[in-house]
């Protein structure tokens, strides 16, 4: 059993082959947290660990005892204001004013398998025995609100989700200010916190910094999960390294504003919590209500970053994404906005077209310009209609001219946004978040749509529906370019505009559900001006996701790699570009821009007429590349070798689930002259089988490569004199080990 329940239901133990999560019925009937971690014996009785000495300048709660306080016990959803001083995962302003709640384990529930979230995305389960789920009801008696914690236990993985539903059961109103979907608190502080932060064109690099007494927080206000910090953080031991060691993982899936922080308070206590952003939140939770929160994945690995990078990479593959395109090969895609923009017509189209489908790309995809009075960034947004002078035909004319090359169709949209010059703006101007009387902010000459209006979406949806009808589509790429400011509904009463952030992306939710169950066989990509919302959220509807504007190959080994601490290589789209590169203006060859690229889902955004002969047989020796080893690198073990950000060198492999086939990208950054010579240790394979290189049939034994190493070296180590290929910077090659 994988939830064991003891002591006449006060101590539950959640437990698989990898972990175990001990909770326990403090005295008060509050949930206590005991242990999360690595997997331990079970028992009858764990009392032994609720730590609950006298200190001074305390205060408790049993009066003239002195043997119960909340400020220092570990507890699993804990309330502000009665013994506790910490930040709360709930506060309930109720109409006396009092924010004072005492919430009691009132029942559970044990199930088997894992059930939706209403209007938010999840894991989720194929079959009831992968997992066990339990749901503690909790209850507060004075103002009659039940607050569910639902916890989902897989069996094959060492993680659990977490969520939290609330519902409203008395006849007040009650403004839900804080709903945390996580609470932990921890034993100690002895660690380091990982946060994946940055900015456009530089998204989800890692950040370390040890814990110290007070709050440590990442967040996001933007209406989106943003460029700048991701809905994720992990706390490893000071000695975890990407290969061994102790590490904790929390993913929120959601993608719009979010709150991840580690409270160290003055007794080395971590509490971990992890939610909606209580900044500029408050849920009015009316009789009979019931709010649900989204959910958090927790991962515990004693293998280190990798093993927790692991974890998350498989279960958000298998049991996150979903739909005909989570488990088929991805095509290998061309784009042409960075070769023509909006300057085009359908024969110039066309023409790009020809010589993808001769190089062997097999989905050609239209970007930004096809719709409207769209020639430029001012006008056109949300008037999703063909622009009959550029296609004459339409989309549907111009899709099947496309198929006729033997190549699938992509479109691109952004539906969430609508330019001032435009149909659907005269029309609607009320449609637009803004507050009344206020002037209103624009981000590239665009505002967002109230998507927190059914009739916004309604409308939206069947305008984009349409085209998708009529046209023979086969990709999507849904865009977002701009965060949201003013938060104001124009539909929503006063006590009410603390809900328009969340309200909003239950509305792109809800779109994207209708849109995805509409069309299973269009495979759908989203990007927000590239990694802007960039989250598991995302995830549960379109299973993969432009990575990051930059395209720069250098730059992008810093952006894979932190992408690849939680998000699988199926998520990331990676496309060799052209150069000069649009973003760093770097010149890099076409085979590492190639060699980086093919570490995700691989593409490209230029014009392949352009490129020399040389180069087009590059790109047909990568095609040909990507096409043999995709389902490798879809669903392969991905390892992080060496760090971009540590050093003047990359490196990451993948290993085959069967083990047989090894795909390493090892990446210089700038050469060097007379260096030491170079090993990579390898991971993950098998230590007794035999692998042979597929360049130049050398054999190994895993064990040699893995504790001897793969021997690197180029003719930097040294000079070059007897016409040996020179190294150069930004070099890179990839190798191919099989098994015999």
């Amino acid at each position: 059993m994988p939830i064991n329940v003891h002591q006449n239901g006060t101590l539950f133990h959640l437990t698989n082959q990898k972990i175990s999560y001990l909770i326990q019925v403090l005295s008060d009937g509050s949930l206590g947290n005991l242990y999360f971690g690595k997997k331990v014996t079970d028992r009858e009785d764990f009392q032994h660990l609720i730590e609950n000495e006298y200190r001074p300048n305390t205060s408790y709660v049993n009066k003239g005892e002195v043997d119960f306080s909340r400020e220092h016990l570990r507890q699993e959803y804990p309330v502000y204001g009665t013994t506790d001083y910490r930040h709360p995962a709930l506060s309930v302003l109720q109409e006396n004013g009092s924010r004072i709640t005492s919430l009691k384990l009132a029942d559970y529930r044990i199930y088997p398998g894992k059930q939706s979230l209403d209007g938010l995305p999840a894991t989720y389960t194929e079959v009831a025995e992968e997992a066990t789920t339990i749901e503690f009801i909790l209850w507060d008696d004075l103002i009659q609100l039940e607050v569910v914690l639902s916890y989902t236990l897989f069996e094959e993985a060492a993680a659990v989700s977490r969520s939290v539903r609330v519902k409203n059961k008395s006849t007040q109103k009650l403004h839900l200010e804080q709903v945390m979907s996580l609470c932990l608190d921890l034993s100690d502080c002895e660690y380091e916190m990982l946060q994946l932060s940055g900015a456009w064109g530089r998204e989800r690099f890692p950040e370390f910094r040890k814990l110290v007494s007070g709050i440590q927080s990442v967040e996001s206000a933007r209406g989106a999960s943003s460029h700048y910090q991701n809905p994720f953080l992990a706390l490893k031991r000071l000695d975890c390294t990407e290969q061994a060691g102790e590490v904790l993982g929390f993913s929120l899936v959601y993608s719009g504003n979010f709150l991840a922080q580690v409270e160290v308070d003055t007794y080395d206590v971590s509490r971990v919590t992890m939610g909606i952003n209580p900044f500029q939140f408050d849920w009015l939770l009316t009789a009979g209500e019931t709010f649900q929160a989204p959910e958090v994945v927790m991962v515990y690995s004693d293998a280190g970053l990798n093993g927790m990078s692991q974890t998350y990479h498989k279960l958000y593959r298998e049991r996150l994404a979903r739909g005909e395109w989570r488990d088929k090969e991805r095509p290998v895609l061309i784009n042409n906005w960075e070769a023509t923009g909006m300057d085009f017509t359908e024969d110039k189209l066309l023409a790009f077209a020809k010589t993808a489908a001769e190089d062997g790309v097999e989905l050609f995809v239209l970007d930004d310009g096809w719709f409207g009075g769209r020639r430029h960034e001012r006008a056109g947004l949300g008037d999703w209609v063909a622009n009959l002078e550029l296609l004459p035909n339409g989309i549907t004319g111009l899709a099947k001219k496309i198929n006729e090359l033997g190549l699938m169709f992509g479109l691109w949209f952004e539906p969430e946004m609508v330019n001032e010059d435009s149909e659907l703006f005269r029309k609607h101007p009320e449609w637009i978040i803004r507050v009344p009387d206020r002037s209103v902010s624009h981000g590239r000459h665009q505002y967002v749509l109230d998507f927190g209006r059914p009739e916004v979406v309604d409308f939206i949806y069947q305008m984009v529906a349409k085209i998708l009808r009529e046209a023979e589509i086969h990709y999507v790429k849904w865009d977002m370019n701009r965060c949201i400011t003013e938060p104001y509904s124009a539909t929503l009463p006063a006590e009410r505009q603390g809900e328009v952030f969340h309200r909003y992306m239950l509305g792109v939710y809800d779109i994207y559900e209708r849109l995805t169950s509409e069309f299973p066989q269009i495979l759908f990509e989203f990007c927000a001006s590239g990694g802007g919302r960039f989250d598991p959220g995302m995830l549960y509807y379109s299973p993969q996701g432009w990575t990051s504007d930059d395209t720069d190959a250098v730059e992008r080994m810093k952006i894979q790699y932190g992408t690849s601490m939680v998000y699988p290589l199926s998520s990331m789209g990676a496309h060799v570009s052209a150069v000069p590169n649009e973003q760093t203006f770097r010149e890099v060859s076409i085979e590492t821009r190639g060699n980086v690229a093919l570490f995700g889902s691989f593409g490209y955004e230029l014009d392949l007429n352009k490129l020399s002969k040389e180069e087009r047989t590059s790109v047909r020796e990568q095609i040909a590349f990507a096409k043999e080893y995709r389902r490798v690198i879809q669903e392969g073990t991905f390892y992080r070798l060496l760090s971009p950000f540590e050093g003047n060198y990359c490196a990451w492999m993948i290993v085959s689930r069967d083990k047989e086939t090894v795909i390493i990208g090892y990446y210089k950054i700038l050469n060097e002259v007379n260096a030491p010579f170079k090993r990579l240790y390898l991971k993950g394979l098998e230590a007794e089988k035999v692998y042979q290189r597929v360049d130049n049939e050398q054999l190994y034994y895993g064990d040699e490569l893995m504790n001897i190493g793969l021997v690197t070296s180029d003719t930097s180590c040294g000079q070059v004199i007897d016409g040996r290929a020179t190294s150069y910077d930004f070099d890179s090659r990839i190798i191919v080990l099989k098994g015999k």
